[in-house]
């Protein structure tokens, strides 16, 4: 009883203390009301997680035997990219069939195998949904491009403007797709041009037509039907452009004409009616539950837009909820090898300061789009650090499939390159677009081909580092990146690691502090992002959040594989001395000064009083 009290008087106090404005340092609230709320999701490449049948591709059944592991290291779901049918254009985002299964990864039986492990095993499963295009080879493209009644306008289609060419227009406008290049493609067969955004074999569907909308609402049921926890919505910013199909402004960024960055893209990315068709998804998901009960059904959406776009996609002025989790990708697009403490810190606030009270932040690492973390920020010392990011800031995790082990991104020649975004530029430039070094296959262990098949080839090859970077050696290592990884994981799902106050401070110019206060005491990251020792003062960060307890000693929960230290170890605050690249999670108990505290109350009620 009396420990309910104390526990009661010091959230009073620094309630109070927050409402009065007297913090130096912005501390937040984090309160947590659905299942997704609390989860690490876990992104599963399939090509190249588990190949089951030797052919050098990964498929569902992999995926399936692999699901302890994923159990093993605390995620409590997995999304997957796309398994659906596809000619493999731009391997699975182009789908010929959007309620079947690519034949190399498996069946509908598989899949539906795959359903019942995961659920046996208490994990989510989140499908990629890919609305914005399809592939030429789609029944629908066949039948819009042949003008077939009801089909005609399921893409976007255009004449063109008259040119020197008797036998074909010129494109209808200066748009360039993703994959550079221009985003019209002749349709001999139709004699017009049909828009794609991307490669020119996954032209755009059209969604001022409304047959569109409700095709696609379908298929988010049909797989909703099929024991699927929620999508990851694909290339969101895309869905729209403009109806009068005008020319986009030129950037001055370059001089190709060609390149995606030559334009200014305000009349294909980022319209209104994009973020108005989210919120019509939003509504599926929701009346799915409705009607059939269970969980929350989750929608993800990936937009690489600036802030004030991703905000929008939360909730409207009415409140009005769209995607339950806008991806978080600042991480990934502002930090890199050179970033000090404080880019830490305002990137990580600039997000906060963008989500709606009532939802859940979320942080994203990686994903198969973008470079390794090891490799984006100069080696695997910063594996570790921006681990302790991700899993002890408040809010959701999305780990890509590897970042657990520390993998890096391999090194692949023009000849072995596979990805379209790098095989339409030339050898001279492919490193500059290729997605592939972060798509190559996991590595199970130090077997031939890192044991991610048992046949002789792979789809792409596996990194030279594999016989070292592996789950078998890193689970028998004394440390790794993937021990660290867990010990996060179970610190996550700790009873009072949720609905607490939490806040970041900058200690001297390389040393973040992450600091949640609970009532019963402190949980601090400290992450030293500098090749140098340094030594702090942690006490200053709590200070300066003006949290109203004192602490003593603090004991280590986690520690980077950089570290001397050792679970369990104790520590004083005041006075920390940081190995280069060290990260410690720590906790500190409160030592209560009852009087200070009731001191506190008094005076601020004294002070209200009289104000």
């Amino acid at each position: 009883m009396a420990s309910a009290l104390n526990c009661w008087i010091i959230c009073s106090a620094m309630l109070l203390l927050q409402s009065g404005g007297l913090f130096s340092e912005k501390l937040r609230t984090l309160k947590v009301s659905d299942w997704w709320g609390k989860a690490g999701f876990y992104q599963i490449y399939p090509r190249s997680f588990k190949d089951s049948n030797g052919d050098g591709v990964g498929d569902l059944n992999g995926i399936t035997e692999k699901l302890p592991y994923l159990k093993s290291i605390g995620v409590k779901a997995f999304w997957l990219s796309p398994i659906y049918k596809s000619p493999m254009a731009d391997f699975g985002y182009d789908i010929s069939d959007f309620r079947d299964i690519q034949p190399e990864y498996g069946t509908m039986t598989d899949f539906d195998r795959m359903v019942t492990r995961a659920k046996a095993l208490g994990l989510k499963i989140i499908l990629d949904f890919v609305p914005n295009h399809s592939s030429d080879e789609h029944e629908w493209f066949l039948k819009s491009e042949n003008r077939t009644a009801g089909y005609e306008d399921y893409y976007v289609w255009h004449d063109g403007i008259p040119g020197n060419n008797p036998l074909q227009n010129d494109p209808p406008n200066n748009w360039v797709e993703n994959f550079r290049g221009s985003a019209w493609r002749w349709s001999a067969k139709r004699k017009q041009y049909y828009l794609h955004q991307f490669h020119y074999k996954q032209p755009d569907l059209n969604y001022r037509n409304e047959k569109v909308v409700n095709e696609m609402k379908d298929v988010l049921r049909f797989w909703l039907g099929k024991g699927v926890d929620g999508f990851r919505v694909d290339a969101v910013p895309w869905l729209f452009e403009v109806a009068d199909f005008r020319n986009e402004p030129v950037s001055n960024l370059t001089s190709n004409p060609l390149s995606p960055e030559y334009l200014v893209h305000i009349y294909t990315q980022d319209l209104p009616e994009t973020v108005d068709m989210v919120y019509q998804w939003r509504e599926v998901m929701d009346d799915y539950k409705t009607k059939n009960g269970g969980d929350t059904r989750l929608l993800m959406t990936e937009a690489w837009s600036n802030l004030s776009v991703v905000a929008n996609y939360f909730q409207d002025s009415n409140k009005k909820q769209g995607s339950h989790m806008p991806f978080n990708f600042q991480l990934i697009l502002r930090l890199n090898q050179m970033s000090k403490a404080a880019d830490f810190k305002t990137v990580i606030d600039s997000w906060l300061d963008i989500v709606p009270g009532g939802h859940t932040p979320n942080w994203v690492l990686g994903n198969h789009d973008r470079r390794r973390v090891a490799s984006r920020m100069g080696g695997e010392h910063m594996v570790d650090l921006m681990a302790m990011v991700e899993l002890t800031m408040p809010g959701v995790s999305v780990t890509y499939q590897g970042e657990e082990l520390g993998m890096t991104d391999a090194n692949l020649s023009w000849e072995q390159t596979k990805d379209p975004a790098a095989c339409q530029t030339s050898e001279a430039e492919y490193t500059k677009y290729t997605r592939d070094p972060s798509r190559t296959p996991f590595h199970w262990g130090n077997s031939s081909l890192a044991g991610f098949t048992n046949g002789t080839k792979t789809w792409l090859p596996v990194a030279a580092n594999y016989q070292t970077v592996n789950v078998q050696a890193e689970q028998t290592a004394s440390k790794s990146h993937l021990k660290v990884f867990q010990e996060l994981m179970k610190l996550r799902d700790s009873s009072d690691f949720y609905e607490n106050q939490y806040g970041t401070v900058v200690l001297g110019t390389n040393v973040l502090a992450i600091v949640r206060v609970d009532c019963k005491g402190v949980y601090v990251t400290l992450l030293n992002i500098a090749n140098a020792t340094e030594t702090i003062n942690a006490e200053e960060a709590i200070t300066r959040l003006n949290i109203t307890k004192t602490y003593e000693k603090s004991r280590v929960l986690v520690a980077s594989v950089s570290s001397k230290r050792s679970i369990g170890d104790t520590l004083q605050l005041h006075e920390v001395v940081l190995q280069p690249y060290e990260g410690l999670v720590l906790r500190s108990g409160a030592t209560l000064l009852f009087a200070r505290v009731l001191y506190i109350l008094a005076t601020i009620t004294i002070q209200r009083l009289f104000s």
